[in-house]
């Protein structure tokens, strides 16, 4: 696997975000998007087996991680425009797409907007719409007047992990709570400005990208019937519902990653 360090890209307003390549350069483009509170890493276990098959594309989203946290709101569609500025930088006229959770609305965003840059499409854990909208002001407020991340932390982890899992003290549950922890409250709380005013009910039926969703069962954030929803709204959608909370990926890896491979490459 040819790996390379996180390098920087600037965006048209001058947010400099960090993504960071594997996989050898003849190889398809696959774009990693990442769930809200979390960096690139939280893609790390996928990488080694995704570069069997991919030129593997990651990033930080604005406000996460080592990329720029801009004060104030951020929009869904600064969030993919960030995605659509990484491929023009590297010259990659088409890519496959796999985000999970805000990843997974940055996807829904690129298959009705940007449909010409995307081959297939994953959405992962993702919801079309998490209204109403007091709900996500008052988590603003929260994230901007908490005096540490603590508090916060432990909500999101509560949210995304079976309680067995955060009992056993496993190693997932830490390193998430790392990231989430270093995570900047002004870019939390521009994120969560993005989900507030996303709406995708009415405009997913426009996608027409090959697309798979995947749900949690037992999710509580993202909610199954969610993954239906959007599967029912984009034509041809196939379904997989995992016997996961949130973050299918670490959960159940090898299954995701079963799933995401047969979906991308037979």
């Amino acid at each position: 696997m040819q790996e390379q360090h996180t390098q920087f890209a600037t965006m048209g307003d001058g947010t400099r975000i960090a993504y960071r390549l594997d996989g050898p350069g003849h190889l398809p483009v696959l774009v990693l998007s990442n769930s809200i509170g979390t960096t690139m890493q939280m893609w790390q276990r996928q990488v080694p087996q995704l570069t069997d098959h991919f030129r593997v594309l990651r990033y930080d989203m604005r406000g996460h991680g080592s990329s720029d946290a801009p004060a104030g709101a951020y929009s869904l569609d600064r969030l993919g425009r960030d995605v659509l500025e990484l491929l023009d930088l590297l010259e990659v006229d088409k890519a496959h797409f796999l985000g999970l959770s805000l990843g997974g609305y940055v996807g829904q965003w690129l298959g009705v907007q940007a449909a010409d840059r995307i081959d297939r499409l994953i959405l992962s854990n993702t919801s079309p719409w998490l209204g109403p909208a007091a709900q996500w002001d008052a988590r603003i407020a929260d994230a901007l007047g908490a005096p540490d991340m603590r508090e916060i932390a432990e909500g999101f982890l509560a949210n995304w992990f079976p309680a067995s899992m955060r009992a056993a003290g496993d190693p997932a549950v830490e390193e998430f709570r790392g990231m989430l922890l270093e995570t900047d409250p002004r870019g939390l709380a521009g994120a969560f400005a993005a989900v507030r005013d996303a709406d995708l009910r009415r405009t997913n039926t426009l996608i027409t990208r090959p697309t798979l969703v995947i749900a949690g069962r037992d999710d509580t954030v993202t909610l199954a019937s969610h993954g239906e929803q959007i599967a029912a709204a984009i034509p041809g959608a196939r379904l997989l519902v995992l016997p996961t909370v949130h973050l299918s990926n670490v959960e159940l890896p090898e299954r995701f990653m079963q799933a995401v491979l047969e979906f991308l490459v037979h």
